[in-house]
């Protein structure tokens, strides 16, 4: 049975569910559950201390086996190469992930598939750029996606911090 846990961050309580054998699921949380913990999933617990610590700024790799669920081969393979191939502090184009991953997704595309992304954060589909600017980013708090990747990528110095 999928254990459940929330750790808080500076975008606010994020939701993270494990199988015991990989992390299957991390969302934003708008309505926190009351009195939740990692009870006796050690994996769980170690998803929520990577994730504080990588909020308090001491991780920049997450080492954590994920499970990406039902997906195309296509999406997997997509999200498989942003996974392995964009690190802390760097960021890729649409365009650049779908050459990066092999596939002929076009650039709108690799979008819709970050979209599908189960785990953000640790695969960190906020790397993905547009390339005249942030593109979109369906993280964070109920509306407030692009502040969300703003504030992702300014934390891992990959865009300058921000003078408002």
């Amino acid at each position: 049975m999928p254990s459940f846990g929330t750790a808080r961050s500076p975008l606010g309580e994020i939701g993270v569910v494990s199988d015991g054998t990989a992390i299957l699921r991390v969302a934003w949380l708008a309505d926190p559950p009351a009195g939740t913990d990692a009870g006796p999933d050690p994996l769980l617990t170690e998803a929520l201390r990577q994730l504080t610590a990588y909020f308090g700024g001491t991780l920049r790799d997450f080492d954590l086996p994920v499970d990406l669920g039902r997906q195309s081969d296509t999406t997997r393979t997509v999200l498989t190469a942003l996974h392995e191939t964009v690190g802390h502090g760097d960021t890729v184009t649409y365009g650049g992930l779908a050459r990066r991953s092999g596939t002929d997704v076009p650039a709108r595309g690799i979008g819709a598939i970050m979209g599908a992304n189960p785990v953000p954060i640790i695969v960190p589909c906020h790397r993905v750029v547009a390339g005249d600017g942030l593109g979109g980013y369906s993280g964070g708090m109920p509306g407030q996606g692009l502040a969300a990747k703003r504030w992702l990528l300014e934390h891992e110095g990959a865009l300058p911090a921000s003078l408002f």
